[in-house]
């Protein structure tokens, strides 16, 4: 029987990757504090832009995106992404 894929060597190395490339959440476009614990709700986690659950491939890179835990959260496994809202600061 086989184990969980996500705790495989090739999604070590997903995951990995723009970990260290300290890049923002592509959700809210935050950046991400990579020293959080992972329960944390703004720790990094990888999302996929199109979600497992609708077919999209957990292997793929041109699939993987960083996230916050929170805003990955929030969007579940909808295709589409709400975009912020434009600051009305004057």
């Amino acid at each position: 029987m086989a184990g969980n894929p996500r705790n495989g060597r090739p999604y070590r190395r997903l995951v990995d990757w723009p970990r260290a490339q300290h890049l923002p959440c592509w959700l809210c476009g935050h950046n991400i504090d990579g020293t959080l614990n992972a329960k944390h709700s703004m720790s990094f986690t990888l999302d996929h832009l199109v979600p497992l659950s609708k077919g999209g491939d957990l292997l793929d890179p041109a699939n993987a995106r960083p996230a916050h835990r929170r805003c990955n959260s929030k969007r579940g496994n909808r295709t589409s992404i709400k975009q912020p809202r434009a600051s009305r600061r004057w």
